[in-house]
């Protein structure tokens, strides 16, 4: 059993003001596994004001300070990789695959902004004026639970390459991993008040983040309706904002596809962390021509995906996060069947001879049109409908016809078609045959997949003002 007692201000753990306990979980047995104490509004303020002394100094700092900070605090999240890696197993769930690349990428966060920070020119001339970018003050990054030590991480490196101070409310379901990943950043040996990290309910401590005068921007990644919410509440102080939201990713299937290699990828850029995921390609945009070959493949290859414990290697798709998230996956399962997809694979209830823990079974439905909601609504879970198309241009339109914009895919035998398509698609990031993850391309969605960049030069001049000073 874990009891969080405390959170990070002024470069000190400390007792929070706070005084509400949240119980913490372990996914895979429903068991209580620890305890976690939350700060409160009260405690949001002190780490705000702490941020906030610090800043001034800290804004002064140059390239080569914090490119040296960045690469200790890579260094010191390296360090304790296996203790991280077991507590993200345990409190999330998360399959082997997924955590032995989870912690190596929070660590890489740093080392991606350092290289960036090396060749990037604060001052510049532009005709006659002296333009510089500057650090925007303090900044308030708003995490969720699906990939905790990353998006502390990448949030944290960004806004200290810019030369920001930072207050941090991760989940209160991640308390465990936060704590250890908030042991490793102290290792580090910043200055006092650089980053503060307090425990919270996202109405109270998120809540204030947004709100509050002195914070000059907030980085939050989440739902789209809390998204919303950050948006409306830094309205009145004019707030910066980068929103990463939600997601319903179009995974097109053109004809020309391979689909001994077209299918295997589909299935795990549809299921990728369990389905908990915003950028999860969970529509399948299959032709008519070839869906007879299509379905059996899809149907055979969710079927053998092996889903259970994370301690076991083999494993590809984890528990839901909690019994909430399970029964809301669940009530969309019953959704598809009632809005009269045909299902092809999995269904509501937890896989055979899995008696406890928040297990969902990988579904697919057939026969789903993109009016219905399983092809609207983000899931956040593994269920994942196939949507027939006519044509190219067909294909298109229906992959573009959502309020979201985040990552879509296209598989493709034809290099040049994949391109030409990925071109027209309504995304943030378009992925063709699973190519992999570019750490300094920009992230971040179109229409109500967000606003704004995160990740490489595009991510931390989101964190900067320019100013001009003509002479």
């Amino acid at each position: 059993m874990r009891n969080i007692t405390e959170i990070y201000i002024d470069g000190a753990f400390v007792t929070p003001h706070g005084e509400e306990i949240a119980e913490l979980f372990n996914p895979s047995t429903e068991e209580k596994i620890g305890t976690v104490r939350l700060g409160d509004r009260e405690d949001a303020q002190a780490a705000i004001a702490a941020a906030k002394r610090a800043f001034p100094a800290f804004s002064r700092t140059s390239k080569v300070e914090r490119i040296d900070m960045l690469q200790r605090l890579a260094a010191a999240v390296s360090a304790r990789a296996e203790e991280m890696t077991a507590a993200m197993a345990e409190e999330y769930g998360a399959p082997q695959y997924f955590t032995g690349f989870s912690v190596p990428y929070a660590a890489s966060a740093f080392l991606k902004m350092a290289e960036v920070l090396e060749t990037y020119d604060f001052t510049r001339v532009i005709g006659r004026a002296e333009v510089t970018m500057q650090p925007l003050g303090v900044v308030a990054a708003i995490t969720p639970w699906n990939s905790n030590y990353g998006f502390i991480c990448a949030k944290l490196a960004t806004a200290l390459a810019a030369g920001c101070t930072v207050v941090i409310k991760p989940s209160e379901m991640s308390a465990i991993q936060t704590q250890l990943i908030t042991e490793c950043l102290h290792e580090a040996g910043l200055p006092k008040g650089v980053f503060n990290i307090v425990n919270g309910r996202g109405d109270v401590v998120g809540a204030e983040f947004s709100t509050h005068p002195d914070i000059a921007k907030v980085s939050f990644t989440g739902s789209t309706a809390v998204g919303k919410q950050i948006l409306r509440s830094g309205a009145e102080t004019l707030k910066r904002v980068t929103l990463e939201l939600g997601g319903k990713g179009p995974n097109i299937i053109l004809d020309d596809a391979d689909l001994d290699s077209a299918i295997p990828t589909v299935l795990m850029m549809g299921l990728a962390n369990s389905g908990q995921a915003c950028i999860a390609g969970t529509r399948i945009l299959a032709p008519e021509s070839r869906m007879a070959e299509i379905l059996p493949r899809l149907k055979a290859g969710a079927e053998a995906i092996k889903i259970g414990d994370p301690s076991d290697p083999e494993v590809k798709v984890g528990p839901m996060v909690s019994q909430k998230q399970y029964d809301r996956v669940q009530s969309y399962i019953r959704l598809g069947e009632e809005e009269g997809a045909e299902l092809l694979a999995g269904g509501p209830g937890r896989p055979e001879g899995l008696e406890r823990g928040w297990f969902v079974r990988p579904t697919i439905f057939a026969n789903v049109h993109n009016g219905m909601r399983i092809a609207r609504e983000e899931i956040f879970g593994p269920v994942l409908s196939v949507i027939p198309y006519r044509d190219e241009e067909d294909a298109i339109r229906i992959a573009n016809d959502t309020s979201y914009g985040l990552q879509a895919y296209v598989h493709s035998s034809d290099p040049g078609r994949a391109k030409r398509v990925a071109e027209q698609m309504e995304s943030g990031r378009v992925v063709i045959n699973g190519a992999p993850h570019e750490p300094l391309a920009p992230f971040g969605g179109f229409k109500q997949s967000g606003i704004g960049r995160e990740f490489g030069v595009f991510g931390l001049e989101a964190f900067l003002e320019p100013r001009a000073i003509l002479a």
